[in-house]
């Protein structure tokens, strides 16, 4: 599965953009990993000079924290059996706060 598609892409706000509407930020995208508990909720997103895409959202993880993270990075990890982060094919309308 692609993690991002170009219709996501480019309904991503720029980085920054949603400054100020805290939890309540739509979130775009959520990512997360099938053998876990983390997830990331993506709420803006730019593509980089480098080819690789700078997202800003929640994290779920151990804490849950805003913060950056990058579609290389989530595309590098490897669980159990091979297993590679996914994207929530199902997520609907939400903001920051329902995940909060």
């Amino acid at each position: 599965m692609k993690l991002l598609t170009k219709e996501i892409e480019k309904a991503l706000p720029p980085l920054g953009s949603t400054d100020g509407e805290g939890f309540s930020a739509k979130v775009v995208v959520k990512f997360f990993s099938p053998w876990g508990n983390w997830s990331w909720y993506a709420t803006e997103g730019e593509r980089r000079e480098d080819g690789d895409v700078l997202f800003f959202g929640l994290v779920d993880g151990f804490e849950k924290e805003l913060g950056y993270f990058s579609l290389n990075e989530l595309a590098a990890v490897r669980g159990p059996n091979g297993l590679r982060i996914e994207r929530d094919l199902y997520l609907g309308d939400h903001t920051l706060g329902d995940f909060r």
